[in-house]
């Protein structure tokens, strides 16, 4: 039967899948509109199959707050190439995969896969059906979600080309998300191990330690004087590695914490995902 122009628009229009796919699938539906888009999706599911054990190491870090800001969720959402990434179809969908983690703050990404809704079927499905619209493995690998604390702010920050993103939960009575934004592209660009000194693991805080001793001996310094020196460096670390402690990007004549004071602010903890990190 003749297909008509208009039929292949709004079947593409409905499933975002190429016109020449669309038309195919209409042709071998008998016109039959549903079972075209049935067609189509167990094509996707067949492309999915095929590119499973693909490595999905490109793709965009996003991230969704709350209107009110008492939440927020950072998510990496995977594709093959940066191509792809790029794409505007996968740009509004890994958009709308954040969003939806943050409306239903599932406990994992096999919870999510199961359970969360994205464009009215479950992320799994969802995810199945991009891989044979985009004809590439689309996943999603990872996800957080913050909540504030009762008076606090979560604030977002991607960085340019979302390969990068922030989230950041901030307290205290002054502008929250001017102060937050400058907090989280600190984190950005210096890539701080944690918040504060009590967030640093203490094998971490060990480690730095034993370097500081062996490097001491090294010098030839006496046993006695080893864990000064080594306590001397690891506060040297600290400063280097420590969010607060960092000397700020925008005026490095204070640090991260002496900005947050004049701004009325306090930072309770970040997150930060790098594409692949």
């Amino acid at each position: 039967m003749a297909i008509k122009a208009q039929d292949v628009k709004e079947l593409r229009e409905a499933t975002g899948v190429g016109m020449m796919d669309c038309k195919k699938a209409l042709v071998e539906a008998d016109g039959d509109f549903d079972k075209a888009v049935e067609i189509l999706r167990t094509k996707g599911q067949k492309v999915a199959a095929q590119r499973s054990d693909r490595d999905a190491s490109e793709g965009a870090i996003v991230t969704a707050t709350a209107a009110d800001g008492s939440a927020g969720v950072i998510a990496e959402v995977n594709s093959e190439t940066d191509f792809v990434a790029r794409n505007q179809d996968f740009v509004d969908f890994a958009q709308s995969v954040a969003d939806a983690l943050l409306a239903a703050r599932p406990a994992s990404v096999d919870a999510a896969k199961a359970s969360v809704q994205v464009d009215g079927q479950p992320l799994g499905d969802a995810l199945t059906q991009m891989t044979g619209k985009i004809g590439e493995k689309i996943d999603v690998r990872r996800f957080e979600v913050v909540e504030a604390a009762a008076g606090g702010t979560v604030v977002d920050y991607i960085h340019p080309g979302s390969k990068l993103g922030v989230l950041v939960e901030m307290t205290g009575d002054g502008d929250l998300a001017e102060a937050g934004r400058d907090v989280a592209m600190q984190a950005a660009a210096m890539n701080p191990v944690a918040a504060t000194r009590a967030d640093v693991p203490q094998d971490v805080q060990d480690k730095e330690l034993e370097i500081g001793r062996e490097q001491a001996r090294a010098e030839g310094k006496p046993d006695a004087i080893l864990d000064k020196i080594a306590e001397g460096k690891l506060g040297r670390y600290f400063k280097d590695n420590v969010l607060v402690e960092q000397p700020f990007v925008k005026d490095s004549s204070q640090t991260v914490a002496q900005m947050l004071k004049g701004q009325g602010a306090d930072l309770r903890r970040f997150v930060r995902f790098a594409l692949g990190g």
